[in-house]
């Protein structure tokens, strides 16, 4: 699927979205030592841990960790903040190579549960290279395991606290809002359309829980994982509000041609139009944006 997993299943203001005190925070903690002018030496110092990033969202929390000078290299579905696209690459997260990944001479490689395949990563670990393998069930406490896993391997940790004490705050508030709202919940239909053969997003997708968080229903029930869009389907699951990826968007040649298949005239949504697109990585990637995307898509939803 190009920034996010296949579907095998996998403008907010943010903490990436400027300079802000938290990150001025996070940077300033240094150790003690230094602060009392009994630092050791520079040669004398351990080198900070070599990372390979194998997640878009993992690699965001490198940076607002402010660790970014320790990344060796990146997966292809790192593709923020900008600085992220000139890293090394090794690969796409599902296709990785163990010449690939030790290479880069890594201290850590830090990937969620749908990184693979599995015997690349146990010679990788063979190798000595220590592995953190994030589990991705598509929670919240998934951004907190990928915040602490981060911390850990950068050697972090103070840092990774103080991020995930604010990206808590912010996830509470976000959800005390949308349990706040009054209404009917809109029935919400995701589409992924990367490719010539849209699909749409059943239970246990990344989609679905961003439904359900920014308080929508998914309306295709009863299968999990990702199924081909198919005119009988639509026309069954009545969406009120279609959401799908700006890639998706693009890759259809823009909104109005998107609008053009068939199986759209048969919903709900068609006749008002909609619809409510985003970055796929912001959408699905399950990163530190979060509660961004959810205040987001909700507020969209709301209107569309």
């Amino acid at each position: 699927m190009n920034p996010i997993a296949p579907p095998t299943e996998t403008p907010m203001t943010s903490l990436h979205s400027r300079p802000n005190p938290l990150r001025r925070a996070l940077l300033g903690l240094v150790p003690a030592a230094a602060c009392t002018g009994l630092a050791a030496p520079a040669w004398a110092q351990p080198r900070p841990p070599r990372l390979v990033t194998v997640s878009g969202a993992i690699t965001e929390v490198v940076y607002l960790l402010g660790a970014e000078a320790q990344l060796a290299g990146t997966d292809t579905t790192s593709l923020y903040p900008a600085a992220a696209l000139k890293t090394p690459k090794v690969g796409y997260m599902r296709q990785l190579s163990a010449e690939g990944l030790l290479s880069l001479k890594p201290d850590a490689v830090i990937a969620t549960t749908e990184a693979g395949p599995a015997v690349v990563l146990d010679q990788v670990r063979s190798a000595g290279v220590k592995v953190e393998l994030v589990v991705a069930d598509h929670t919240w406490a998934e951004v907190q395991r990928k915040v602490q896993a981060v911390g850990r391997a950068a050697a972090r940790e103070a840092q990774a606290r103080t991020l995930q004490a604010t990206l808590d705050a912010e996830w509470a508030e976000v959800q005390k809002r949308i349990a706040a709202s009054t209404g009917p919940k809109p029935r919400v239909l995701f589409i992924l359309s990367h490719s010539a053969s849209p699909q749409v997003a059943g239970q246990n997708t990344a989609a679905d829980a961003v439904i359900r968080f920014s308080g929508g229903v998914n309306c295709m029930t009863g299968f999990e994982g990702y199924r081909p869009m198919t005119a009988e389907a639509m026309a069954a699951a009545a969406p009120e509000v279609i959401l799908t990826s700006d890639q998706s968007i693009e890759a259809h040649g823009g909104i109005e041609k998107f609008w053009t298949r068939p199986e759209l005239a048969l919903t709900p949504a068609f006749k008002r139009r909609a619809l409510v697109t985003m970055d796929a990585l912001q959408l699905i990637g399950f990163g530190p944006r979060l509660p961004a995307t959810v205040r987001e898509v909700h507020e969209r939803m709301a209107k569309a």
